[in-house]
Formats: C-alpha cells, sequence, structure tokens
C-alpha cells in the first residue's frame, strides 16, 4: 500500500469574507491541501500563524490593523522558514518589492485562474520561490527608477495629505526653502509636474497607500 502524505496545511488571510471563502474553496478541492485556519485582519494572521504553523500562508497586502507586510514581517521573525504566499489585486512595483525583500515566496495576482494559484501553493511547498513574468517585470522597473530618501517619502506622504508647502516644512521641522527643494526632487524623479500627478503615480506604484483602520469582514 502507498503511505498517505499529509495535506499541505494552509492559512488563508483576507479581510473580505466573501474572497476568502472563495479562495478556501479552490484550495479545499485539492486532495492534498487543506485549509486549517483564515484570518481577516493581520494581528489574527500571525496569532493563527503561531497557533496552526501551516506550510504555507496565503496573504493579501492590504489588511486592517496591521497590513500584509507586517503581518509576512511578524510570522518570519517567529518562524524564519515559513512559507507566504502574496495573494493580491496591487500590482505596483513598490508593492511587489516590498513583499520579495521582505521574504516572499511568491508575488501572484487575484486575477490569477485558479490552476495557477493550486500550482503556486505547490511549487512553494516543494521549496521553490516563484514569480511570474508581469511580476519580475515589475521588479525591473523598479530597479530602473531612482528611489526616494526617507525625507523625500516623508514629503510625499504629506504632499497626498493636501499640505502645502509651507505646512510640509513646519510639520518636518525644516525651513519653506528646504521643503521647496524637496517638492522639486520629488517632481524630478518622478518625471512628472504636479501634486496630482505624483500622488496618483506614487499611488499607483505602491510606494502611497491609502489604509482604512476597520475591518470590511462581516463575519
Amino acid at each position: 500500500m502507498t503511505a498517505a502524505v499529509d495535506p499541505i496545511r494552509i492559512l488563508c488571510v483576507d479581510d473580505h469574507r466573501l474572497v476568502r471563502k472563495g479562495i478556501a474553496r479552490i484550495v479545499e478541492t485539492q486532495a492534498d491541501m487543506r485549509v486549517v485556519a483564515e484570518a481577516s485582519n493581520g494581528d489574527e494572521a500571525v496569532e493563527q500563524f503561531k497557533r496552526h504553523r501551516p506550510a504555507i500562508t496565503l496573504m493579501d497586502i492590504e489588511l486592517p490593523r496591521m497590513s500584509g507586510l507586517e503581518a509576512m514581517g511578524a510570522i518570519r521573525r517567529e518562524d524564519a522558514g515559513s512559507r507566504i504566499i502574496m495573494l493580491t489585486m496591487y500590482h505596483g512595483e513598490e508593492d511587489i518589492f516590498r513583499a520579495v525583500q521582505a521574504g516572499a515566496s511568491a508575488y501572484l495576482l487575484k486575477d490569477a485562474v485558479p490552476e495557477d494559484l493550486i500550482r503556486v501553493i505547490r511549487e512553494v511547498h516543494a521549496g521553490a520561490r516563484v514569480f511570474p513574468p508581469d511580476i519580475l517585470a515589475a521588479l525591473e522597473q523598479r530597479a530602473s527608477q531612482p528611489g526616494l530618501t526617507s525625507r523625500e517619502r516623508q514629503v510625499l506622504e504629506l504632499m497626498a495629505a493636501g499640505k502645502r508647502t509651507k505646512e510640509i516644512a513646519a510639520s518636518l521641522g525644516i525651513s519653506n526653502d528646504t521643503a521647496s527643494a524637496y517638492v522639486k526632487s520629488i517632481f524630478v524623479k518622478f518625471n512628472l509636474h504636479g501634486r496630482t500627478a505624483v500622488v496618483a503615480e506614487a499611488t499607483r506604484r505602491g510606494i502611497l497607500r491609502l489604509r482604512s483602520p476597520l475591518t470590511r469582514d462581516d463575519a
């Protein structure tokens, strides 16, 4: 007789209950996979990981209370060998870069077909790191662009909040001229003119993220 093989134990993390249940249903159709826990926010994801020690965690980026990237960091501090697949709708190069830097084993968009999700789970469980061609292309695009300094990121966030240059200067405790210089440097690095255009592009790339502290799970 062939010895029974233990199923791949999976933690599914998504703040939309319908999406989370749909993903779980796809996974549960496979004889060699089992969803052992679900979570609707980052804090709960870390708690459920500690409790169940899944072989694979499917993690969204945008989560209440603690982002998916923050939760992944906490999980990997708990277990450096944890295997986490980022399963998200966000395809900005900064999101992807941060996920890779944080140790994601794979990055998959939610519009992937179910067969791709199942394949990636098996490949990651076998020890592979899986990044589709479009994800690798986004990483290459990110590498070709000039990065922002930590101060420029602060200025950008204040710009996104609608702060004028004088208000940015006051918030950061710098002169108006220095604040203006940072704003101009950001324009140059984005190769754009106008704050609205820069904020929109930064949001598209995943450099800026608007987050809600409230869960969207109605469970």
